[in-house]
């Protein structure tokens, strides 16, 4: 099965979705007690917990549209996208090792799409 673009683009959606949740729960834990109350009050853990939800729910409706040895890598632009948003949002700072371990990430998504072409076209041609 050739993996659709619109998959994609879902599951590059979602990591942009679950990044945005993961700074939401970095804001809910700040304020966070350890109590009952103040856990299901606290408005930063609930989003974060909703939107981590509705893109659970788009990676599942992404899957329909491919094979998931190829989406799913898509979905380690998620450790991408939250190192960007960290720095925007929380003041962090980005090492050298932290900028390699993104490109490293970036070039074996890269590798990954190249390889899922060649063994697409490898199989269309078998038959």
């Amino acid at each position: 099965m050739a993996t659709k673009l619109w998959a994609m683009g879902i599951v590059l959606g979602c990591t942009l979705l679950t990044s945005t949740a993961q700074l939401f729960w970095k804001f809910g834990a700040d304020k966070l007690e350890f109590n009952l109350l103040s856990i299901i009050t606290n408005i930063e853990i609930l989003a974060g917990i909703l939107i981590y939800s509705i893109a659970g729910i788009l990676l599942i409706i992404s899957f329909r549209g491919g094979e998931v040895s190829v989406l799913y890598p898509i979905f380690a632009t998620s450790y991408v996208w939250v190192s960007f948003l960290s720095i925007f949002f929380l003041g962090e700072v980005m090492s050298l090792f932290k900028w390699l371990g993104i490109f490293t990430i970036i070039a074996g998504i890269v590798l990954i799409g190249f390889s899922s072409k060649k063994t697409s076209a490898d199989a269309a041609g078998a038959f």
